[in-house]
């Protein structure tokens, strides 16, 4: 279902959810222990997984920008560049991780997984900013060597000048991530040292929690059974939100996967959007999507009301420095 694009005030957030029914020093240290392979404690990582990646706020700078146009590589460098341009975020000799969404064996016109000429821009700007190294990854659904060719993200990043690291067992850390329902599960390796984390999830309908945008995108770190989480789905994403705390979300609305997610597969469920969105919040970006391209309230979407009450950004996204630009 597309959505009206309603811009909805605090009041109107308010009245609804009624209706409804109710970095840093951190980072050096971090970069440190791992490139020294020395014993920390899994409380000291989780705190510092939590906190390394906070790019600090700008009132010159806008906090989301949404950019249109024909070019997924040409919306992505627009829409950094209004942010404040990738050394903003980016420092010479970082570990940078990004995670799109390659959790299926589909092409890029099924809209089940994120743009790779959008993946590729991202490395690109990394590497120009002088990232030391640039990781692409993503823990499949499907076989991941499969989808991580099919989706056409791992040609496009290698070709950029990425590394693609596949998610094999012996990656995989055992991590007291210490949640409301999250407490030792299996994260994927590279999230634990990357010095920076892009988070560019692709903007989908979800069969269970209505939308799958950038918070939904971390059960990407995970190991494990995953399904066994979807009890309490919308807790999950929040403790995955608290505890991947993102320098930067790059959300693909190129393609909109309208129904059937996320797994799609049918090119009648997919709506052509051109658009790439950017935000320091990730909160407040997920609360825009919703509303914009399923017509949601914010308030209707579990996990995005729970970050909000968690402090990890606002769902007022009214309220958010925002700026529209045309490429």
């Amino acid at each position: 279902m597309a959505g009206t694009g309603k811009k909805l005030n605090r009041r109107e957030f308010i009245t609804t959810g009624a209706k409804l029914g109710g970095l840093s020093a951190a980072s050096l240290g971090m970069g440190l222990w791992l490139k020294n392979r020395s014993a920390k404690p899994q409380e000291t990582v989780v705190a510092t997984m939590k906190d390394r990646l906070i790019i600090p706020p700008d009132p010159n700078l806008p906090e989301m920008v949404i950019a249109k146009g024909r070019d997924p590589w040409a919306l992505v460098a627009k829409a950094v560049a209004e942010l404040g341009g990738i050394s903003r975020f980016i420092s010479p000799g970082d570990i940078v991780v990004i995670k799109p969404n390659m959790a299926w064996d589909r092409t890029p016109e099924q809209a089940a997984n994120t743009n790779p000429d959008a993946v590729a821009a991202v490395v690109t700007l990394c590497k120009k900013a002088g990232a030391a190294e640039i990781i692409v990854t993503d823990v499949s659904c499907h076989e991941p060597r499969r989808c991580f060719q099919r989706s056409g993200i791992a040609e496009a990043a290698n070709a950029a000048g990425a590394k693609i690291i596949y998610p094999e067992k012996h990656r995989f850390k055992e991590l007291a991530i210490g949640g409301k329902v999250l407490n030792d599960w299996p994260v994927f390796e590279p999230f634990l040292y990357a010095d920076k984390v892009i988070n560019m999830p692709v903007v989908k309908h979800h069969n269970l929690t209505g939308v799958t945008l950038g918070m939904k995108n971390w059960f990407g770190v995970l190991g494990g059974k995953r399904n066994q989480l979807h009890q309490k789905i919308n807790e999950s994403i929040t403790d995955l939100a608290a505890l991947m705390r993102p320098t930067l979300t790059i959300l693909d609305a190129y393609r909109i996967l309208q129904r059937n997610g996320p797994t799609g597969g049918n090119l009648g469920d997919v709506r052509l959007n051109n658009t790439i969105v950017a935000s320091t919040d990730p909160v407040a970006l997920d609360a825009y999507a919703a509303n914009t391209y399923f017509g949601l309230n914010p308030m209707q979407v579990k996990f995005v009301s729970m970050a909000h009450e968690r402090k990890l950004g606002t769902m007022y996204f009214d309220e958010v420095r925002s700026k529209s630009v045309e490429v």
